[in-house]
């Protein structure tokens, strides 16, 4: 009996041990600059992060650091995964949080196709279960992983004007859902209200859905219309890409975003 508690002791010893030592690892990280290479990579293919605030900058590179040791990148249909792929989609990811404490925690993998690549979802009408085939350029599920077109993710981050960028949306996605949904309300920051954030998203999702059905020209793009997990996502998007004409036609959308990531992108260079 007492060699299985010594065992069970050793175990637990064992496991306390690798913890701390993954966390003094992570924090060497978080103190780690990319070299020269990887941040000319990083400006080559995300231009977006030229605009970044000096402050900001080692923050961010360490936290790249951490995504990249964190995350496995999987090439699908025989795409071969180089570093560039890698240093492109976890800075884009790492700017969302780069200014807070927010991380993702439940990711350990993202699968990267080639292209566009096909989705199956099923959907549920009472008793009737339909399945059905889609083409999609991004996924996120809960936990993990996340799925992405690296044509799609490339071209997002190379045109860093056009608001429209699918790490930024899929990631979003993310981050949405460490509240335990996927619903278009994220876990807030200090500071902010949750009814405050439902009364601006609420009614400006509820505007955008209006604009796409009567065809009037918004800043969002028209899939935001299809629930409130997607207009968050899309504002997203806007919001680092385009953040000037977010703030002109919603600036109460801009303000819940720059609370929320502790950001304010129109002020960028």
């Amino acid at each position: 009996m007492w060699i299985f508690v010594v065992l069970i002791g050793l175990g637990v010893a064992a496991f306390g041990l690798r913890l701390r030592w993954r966390q003094r690892f992570r924090k060497s990280l978080l103190t780690m600059a990319l070299t020269g290479h990887q941040r000319a990579i990083v400006e080559q293919y995300v231009p977006l992060i030229r605009k970044l605030p000096t402050a900001l900058r080692g923050t961010l590179e360490g936290k790249i650091n951490v995504f990249l040791d964190q995350v496995e990148f999987v090439g699908c249909l025989g795409l071969e995964v180089t570093d560039e792929m890698r240093l492109s989609i976890a800075a884009q990811a790492c700017l969302l949080v780069v200014n807070t404490e927010t991380w993702y925690d439940d990711l350990h993998t993202i699968l990267m196709y080639p292209g566009a690549f096909k989705s199956r979802t099923t959907e549920h009408h009472g008793d009737v279960v339909t399945e059905r085939e889609t083409v999609r350029v991004g996924e996120s599920w809960s936990r993990g992983p996340v799925v992405l077109s690296w044509a799609d993710a490339k071209q997002g981050a190379l045109d860093e004007e056009d608001g429209h960028n699918v790490v930024f949306h899929e990631f979003a996605h993310q981050i949405d859902n460490l509240s335990g949904h996927t619903d278009g309300v994220p876990v807030l920051n200090n500071g902010q209200q949750v009814a405050d954030w439902q009364h601006v998203f609420v009614s400006a999702f509820k505007r955008h859905v209006r604009n796409v059905e009567s065809g009037h020209p918004t800043v969002f793009a028209a899939y935001g219309a299809t629930g409130p997990e997607e207009f968050f996502a899309v504002a997203v998007e806007v919001f680092f890409e385009r953040p000037a004409a977010l703030k002109h036609e919603s600036p109460a959308v801009y303000q819940q975003l720059a609370g929320l990531f502790h950001l304010d992108p129109s002020a960028w260079g």
